[in-house]
């Protein structure tokens, strides 16, 4: 999830007003989805796609989809206790060398109020967890 919605960012500015118009409505039907679905895994799964569509202006929000999707992971295995620390390892062997460089400069959760990184959602619980973790192995 990480290495794919990277990836998109670094296209140039010729692409940027469509990327931006795709990722709204991409952000939007990805809400729209998580509210109607009565799934834990499902919810987090929509939300980790609205995460996604949101790194076409702030690439913060890729840390927020990875985390999504880790979430989504342990609700859909919620007997085996590795299931979102698997997940976390599996995104990020798939990293590729820019995207893992990219992530790095990132402030590091909590640290900037600002942003999706700031002192909201993200930071607490599960995906506050998930994303210290993958911050902690990205700047190794």
């Amino acid at each position: 999830m990480i290495a794919r919605a990277m990836r998109s960012r670094g296209r140039g500015h010729s692409r940027a007003a469509s990327w931006r118009r795709q990722a709204r409505s991409v952000g939007v039907s990805s809400r729209a989805a998580a509210g109607a679905v009565s799934s834990p895994a499902a919810i987090a799964a929509a939300r980790s796609a609205a995460q996604a569509s949101g790194v076409a202006h702030m690439g913060a929000h890729a840390l927020g989809a990875a985390a999504y999707a880790a979430k989504a992971a342990g609700y859909r295995a919620p007997g085996d206790p590795d299931a979102i620390d698997s997940e976390i390892r599996w995104q990020l062997e798939r990293l590729s060398d820019s995207a893992r460089a990219a992530l790095a400069l990132l402030p590091v959760l909590g640290e900037d109020r600002a942003g999706p990184l700031g002192s909201g959602l993200l930071s607490a619980g599960i995906l506050g967890s998930v994303i210290r973790t993958l911050q902690a192995e990205l700047r190794r």
